[in-house]
């Protein structure tokens, strides 16, 4: 794995860009959640909604908990044990939480990637990284990173040169609280 292309991609994320990078199933669009300008950004590329919300990644729970109210045991083991991996979970997050992630629910979509090159990208930025796929919604999703330059042309500031992992389809997401299968 290539570090400089890490560094470069962490660069673009500091100045508050938009980055691409390879995760377990499709190419992920990603940035600083902390910064609503480039989630903004984002969403417009996308022509996505803010009220869906959006998923955010990391290399270990650690770099998720500012962003979430402290999971009790229950959940603790049951989101644990599916960690790091491609299911993404809805678990409540803390009230000064964006509306620009969380949407309309007071829950946040996380995921502890089984990626290693996200994860590494996650481990360099030092914390969590919004990740929705590559795509225009309700379009296909970028599987390389040339589609996501012919999707994407100039629009985004970074692309990290990657292979997506074997999954065929995006992470499954359920929601932590009643143990429901949203997507599969």
């Amino acid at each position: 794995m290539n570090t400089w292309h890490l560094k470069q991609a962490v660069r673009y994320l500091i100045a508050g860009g938009i980055i691409a990078y390879p995760t377990e199933a499709v190419y992920g669009l990603g940035c600083d959640p902390f910064n609503e300008k480039a989630v903004a950004r984002l969403l417009a590329l996308k022509q996505r909604s803010w009220q869906k919300g959006l998923i955010l990644i990391a290399a270990h729970y650690r770099q998720l908990a500012p962003f979430l109210e402290p999971l009790t045991p229950v959940l603790e083991n049951r989101v644990f044990a599916s960690w790091p991996g491609a299911v993404t979970w809805l678990l409540p997050a803390k009230p000064e939480v964006s509306p620009w992630l969380c949407g309309q629910s007071s829950q946040l979509a996380v995921r502890v990637t089984a990626h290693p090159q996200a994860a590494a990208l996650c481990q360099q930025w030092g914390g969590a990284l919004v990740s929705t796929s590559a795509n225009v919604s309700r379009r296909p999703a970028a599987k390389t990173a040339l589609k996501v330059r012919c999707i994407f042309a100039q629009t985004l500031d970074y692309i990290v040169p990657g292979r997506v992992g074997e999954r065929q389809r995006p992470s499954e997401i359920r929601d932590a609280l009643t143990n429901t299968i949203l997507r599969v």
